[in-house]
């Protein structure tokens, strides 16, 4: 049988340098599964106390410094958790965690970046998400329960860029990431908040430089993708600017998908 949970994805850009708003918000919002991206810091060092007082337990794949992903769930424990991809080589850098919770499995990701067009870096992330296509075609049906969420470090359309001008000539918008998505998409993934709000300039990302969070100049890279029968159990997605307010805040903001 079918359980509703609220699922929130937020890359918090250092767990401990956003404890008190990371900790604050989950207070208040209370959702059942918590992951988070870049994290930046080895897992026995990661601030557990205060989230397990808050009634979470936790699957970390964190180092120091760079990357980093936790999830959290409430009222039952992560099963099943997978550090990194499945299968073949391992991963230069902590950027997937996967479990099961109500049934349910759930990939947080924390994609590459990319950096700079031509460079080994974004070689790298194209590589990656062919990875992670592969992945998800030899180990599910599209007809699965399987959720995938995280920073994605791709603005999906022109609606999801404050400048297609802008974005010219750099990472987060170029035909093979577009592409690298599409191949995702392809295999059974939708897109949780599309699927209740179509308007532009609905951003998740929000640079520190050039007043681009007063300017509301950002971009939606952080998403909910989710197979079909996931999809049609979505209720709701919540994307919360309030915490880009708070001090010290991350430049990402927190999204929230409801499931029935």
């Amino acid at each position: 049988m079918s359980v509703s949970f609220s699922l929130t994805t937020w890359n918090v850009n250092s767990v401990r340098a956003r404890l008190d708003n990371v900790l604050t918000y989950l207070d208040e919002h209370e959702p059942d599964v918590v992951c988070l991206q870049e994290t930046k810091v080895e897992d026995q060092l990661f601030p557990r106390v205060p989230f397990m007082e808050l009634g979470y337990q936790l699957a970390l794949h964190g180092t120091k410094g760079y990357a980093g992903v936790a999830t959290l769930t409430k009222g039952a424990k992560p099963e099943d958790v997978q550090l990194g991809f499945a299968d073949g080589p391992k991963d230069k850098h902590r950027r997937i965690v996967a479990c099961t919770y109500a049934g349910v499995r759930i990939y947080n990701l924390y994609v590459p970046n990319g950096t700079a067009l031509g460079s080994e870096a974004f070689t790298y992330k194209l590589e990656w998400l062919a990875r992670l296509r592969a992945e998800l075609g030899a180990r599910f049906s599209p007809s699965d329960n399987v959720v995938l969420c995280g920073d994605f470090n791709i603005a999906r359309d022109e609606r999801d860029v404050w400048s297609v001008e802008a974005m010219r000539g750099g990472t987060h918008f170029t035909p093979e990431e577009h592409a690298a998505l599409d191949a995702l998409e392809d295999f059974g993934l939708r897109d949780c908040f599309r699927k209740h709000d179509q308007e532009p300039g609905r951003f998740t990302w929000f640079d520190y430089r050039n007043a681009s969070w007063e300017r509301r100049q950002g971009l939606r890279i952080d998403y909910v993708y989710a197979t079909e029968p996931m999809h049609e159990r979505c209720t709701e997605v919540v994307l919360d600017w309030e915490p880009r307010e708070w001090d010290t805040p991350s430049d990402h903001c927190p999204l929230t998908a409801h499931f029935s």
